[in-house]
């Protein structure tokens, strides 16, 4: 069966039930009739139908495919004899819920139904919606007959600019500019063929049999052949999703990485969902030649460099499976050199997503370091504070953290008790120089900038073979992104609304450091982890305020600078951050996983080398 995720659409028939379960704008079917009508006029020159909620009969079109899977079944029609107006679709999907339709491609038919919009997600999700057919019926007027010719999307296609900027309010309202929005070009093709020939493989192919490609080539490409997303203002429009009608049994999805090309011709209707937005739904699929580049390796460090890296590790527990573990434990001995110091986030309790009152992690740990050992790595001691219980947001019951991992054979720790899950550390005089009231502690545990979220860990290490060194790491994982509007929402600008509680997070941290410079003007401070933001949010703006901390990425060469890639775009999330006595790090962000469709983590691993 192609794609799970179309099974996640609730099963409507007409358009009270659609508004019902999906908060749309319909709640009662209207009796006038629109006899005669072309499909062109029941999708109108803006994102609402200008006949929702009516009736319509004796609608010509072509059927170009059929989803005869799942609880979205059916089929879209297009009409072979298109309008002037390019702000106008020629398409329409027809809604025919658990029943497989009795239709196929190539028949010519007349359709009669109602005209609903259906929100993906639901109203409330903030995305936009499908103009499609409820409670249909059709006759077939010929059979065989030839498919409308797919719409090229391509650089001279997609518009530069993404969306209509209409300061954070619906645009569902404005007339459609194809020629100026990528997302207007998009509306204005909804259900129509369209195609994409020789694309580059922008998103790996995922669990639910998705890949994305670029019909933008040369746009943002990254060192490595991804799409770069570099700022607000460029969500790379040329970004498409790809899925597949075709029957597994017929043609499986191809298994694809960052850096492929989808070769040949890739054709199909312009679908719509709430799990990337406008998805090419292939009815003939291109094929997957392997241009990707190999998983990196970053260099060993010297006998005088301390070596820190981070590394979000997705949900470790002991219920994951072993070839996880193994995995990871190769990354960090082969591709990350074994690092001296490692700041790990996503690492949950003894029994995993088990909602029973656990916090420890000390099974879950002895497992990670037993398989970096069968691995040829160090014997890693590592340093955390269990939270309380299911207080620090992620997988309910996993209660996440971050951990210190450390090689006792280069690295000492310095221990001071007192940190716990509650008590704030601070900055003391530690003969003169900066120290800390508890190694390990949290920062500010109790502030509702950490509500539902990972507190930070800070920790003091020591590089042995330089006598006296101190380096502070702070380990770190902000809040998710979650509810925040998408980049193709209704809503243009979206709204980031997560992000003020991460810019809260930010000062936090911001201030502790500070604290610490206050104490020491020299002191060597590390700012790792999975901050959840990009380099240019106001998040990283908040944390390096004041010139105290210099977020590393910024050094790269722009092609370079990304570790997590997410609907086609690759871009940062996670950072490491150095005070000013710690300049000149050498820094990689190590990819390894982001870019695969086979990965150990969501996450590409960074680590950087210094002399302190």
């Amino acid at each position: 069966m192609p794609s799970p995720r179309s099974l996640r659409r609730p099963a409507v028939v007409g358009v009270v039930a659609v508004a019902a379960l999906t908060g749309g704008l319909i709640t009662a079917t209207e009796s006038a009739h629109a006899a005669g009508t072309r499909i062109h006029d029941i999708q109108g020159s803006t994102r609402i139908s200008p006949l929702a909620g009516k009736q319509v009969s004796d609608v010509p079109g072509t059927v170009t495919a059929v989803r005869s899977f799942g609880s979205a079944r059916g089929f879209w029609v297009q009409d072979p004899h298109p309008d002037k107006n390019d702000a106008t679709s020629e398409a329409v999907f027809v809604f025919t819920g658990k029943e497989t339709p009795k239709v196929s491609v190539g028949d010519a038919i007349t359709f009669a139904g109602t005209v609903s919009e259906y929100y993906p997600g639901g109203k409330d999700a903030g995305l936009q919606s499908v103009t499609e057919i409820t409670g249909a019926t059709w006759k077939v007027t010929a059979a065989n007959t030839p498919l409308p010719a797919a719409f090229k999307l391509n650089p001279a296609s997609v518009p530069g600019r993404y969306a209509p900027d209409a300061g954070g309010k619906s645009i569902e309202s404005l007339k459609l500019k194809p020629a100026s929005y990528a997302l207007d070009r998009y509306e204005s093709l909804e259900g129509m063929r369209v195609s994409v020939g020789g694309s580059p493989v922008v998103g790996a192919t995922n669990t639910h049999n998705e890949l994305w490609v670029t019909a933008e080539p040369r746009h943002n490409r990254t060192a490595r052949g991804g799409t770069l997303y570099g700022s607000y203002a460029d969500p790379n429009g040329g970004r498409i999703k790809v899925q597949s009608l075709i029957p597994f049994s017929q043609r499986p999805f191809p298994v694809a990485d960052v850096g492929d090309e989808l070769t040949g011709t890739t054709a199909g209707p312009l679908d719509y969902d709430n799990f990337g937005g406008y998805t090419l739904q292939a009815t003939e699929l291109g094929k997957v030649t392997d241009h990707g580049p190999a998983p990196e390796t970053t260099r060993k460090q010297k006998s005088g460099e301390l070596a820190v890296a981070t590394y979000n590790v997705e949900n470790l527990s002991p219920t994951t499976p072993q070839a996880k573990f193994d995995r990871l434990a190769k990354a960090l001995v082969t591709n990350l050199s074994a690092p001296d110091v490692v700041a790990l986030e996503e690492v949950q309790d003894d029994n995993g997503a088990t909602d029973d009152g656990t916090v420890t992690a000390g099974a879950t740990l002895k497992k990670l370091t037993d398989a970096i050992k069968a691995a040829g790595g160090p014997a890693y001691e590592w340093r955390q504070i269990d939270p309380q219980n299911d207080q620090d947001g992620g997988q309910p019951g996993g209660n996440i953290r971050n951990v210190f991992l450390f090689n006792p054979a280069r690295v000492a720790f310095t221990d001071v008790k007192g940190g716990d899950a509650t008590t704030p550390v601070k900055v003391v005089d530690d003969h003169g120089k900066a120290g800390l009231s508890a190694s390990p502690g949290r920062i500010a545990p109790a502030d509702q900038a950490w509500k539902t979220s990972r507190k930070p860990l800070v920790g003091q290490f020591a590089l042995k073979s330089r006598p006296g060194s101190r380096v502070f790491v702070i380990a770190n994982h902000f809040n998710s992104k979650g509810g925040d509007q998408g980049l193709d929402s209704r809503f243009q600008p979206p709204a980031r609304s997560s992000e003020t509680q991460r810019t809260a997070q930010a000062k936090l941290v911001n201030g502790f450091v500070k604290d610490l410079l206050a104490k020491d003007p020299k002191a060597k401070v590390v700012v790792a982890g999975d901050l959840n933001d990009y380099q240019f949010s106001a998040a990283l703006k908040n944390l390096t305020n004041g010139g105290v901390l210099t977020d590393l990425v910024g050094g790269l060469p722009k092609a370079e600078r990304y570790g997590y890639v997410y609907q086609g775009n690759s871009q940062v999330l996670d950072h490491m951050l150095t005070t000013k006595a710690l300049a000149g790090a050498d820094y990689d962000i190590v990819h390894i996983n982001a870019e695969y469709a086979d990965q150990a983590s969501d996450h590409d691993p960074q680590v950087l080398r210094v002399k302190p």
